[in-house]
């Protein structure tokens, strides 16, 4: 990471804020699978598609929209990503975490992000709602790797707690409210794009993960060498259980996020209030 970096983000918040210039967001949202439809909720909404904001890349997948949203969301002035960028896209790590320093240098100080995944805890169900406790990073790579500037963040960040205590609890205490039940797990990154063998899952449950996936923990990175709190969700999707392990349903697994995702909905706007 360099000055031009620096610049890049600049440049790119720059745009950003000139065609909204009425929204400074506390809040940064990546709407991955399971919060795509919230961006109904944003009330005064403008919304910039990637390919408009200087240095940002397009997502190539299907189901991710690729948009920035700026608006209001219960009462928080929020930023959101419609749509993420994946290293198995051929995306370099910087270029998937880029958007995280532009809402850094707009203004966040918070990002709640979220994604799809495999359950590999045996005790829980495809559409479960899982807190972000923890994750593991498998994916061969590292946005942080390079020259580092400390006007954006330390050399060595410290990954201790890269997912807020007090917003994990907050997000249990808001399901709770709302009458929802929610998991609190690991969750382990992998680069993708197809799917793990039975040992591999075998491996993976091994070293302490609940869920499987393949994003989140390279914006993870970058949002705490930043210095921002971070609160992250996964819907379970499918059963990635080796001893009883089935052929992938594109389909049912897109069908059984859209069944959670109003659920989660909820539970993140009954989270906003109060952070």
């Amino acid at each position: 990471m360099d000055m031009q970096l620096i610049d890049r983000i600049e440049e790119s918040a720059d745009f950003v804020r000139s065609r909204a210039p009425a929204h400074v967001p506390d809040v940064g949202v990546i709407f991955g699978t399971g919060l795509s439809s919230l961006r109904t909720d944003i009330q005064n909404a403008v919304t910039i598609p990637y390919g408009d904001i200087p240095h940002f890349v397009t997502s190539t997948v299907e189901s991710h929209a690729g948009e920035l949203v700026l608006g209001t969301l219960e009462g928080k002035t929020v930023v959101a990503m419609r749509g993420r960028f994946h290293a198995y896209e051929g995306r370099s790590y910087q270029e998937i975490t880029f958007p995280v320093r532009v809402m850094k240098a707009l203004g966040i100080h918070t990002l709640i992000v979220s994604n799809a995944c495999g359950g590999l805890n045996p005790q829980w169900n495809k559409g479960d709602i899982m807190v972000m406790e923890d994750h593991i990073n498998m994916m061969g790579g590292n946005p942080l790797v390079g020259i580092n500037d400390e006007k954006l963040g330390p050399r060595f960040p410290d990954m201790i707690e890269p997912y807020s205590n007090k917003l994990q609890d907050l997000a249990i205490a808001c399901a709770g409210e709302i009458g929802l039940r929610v998991q609190k797990g690991v969750y382990v990154a992998v680069l993708g794009p197809n799917l793990e063998t039975r040992a591999e899952y075998r491996m993976l449950r091994g070293m302490g993960a609940d869920v499987v996936g393949m994003s989140t923990v390279p914006e993870v990175i970058v949002a705490v060498h930043s210095e921002l709190d971070v609160l992250g969700f996964s819907i379970i999707t499918d059963a990635c259980l080796p001893d009883a392990l089935a052929p992938v349903d594109l389909p049912e697994i897109l069908a059984v996020a859209g069944e959670a995702e109003p659920k989660l909905n909820r539970l993140v706007k009954a989270v906003l209030p109060k952070l």
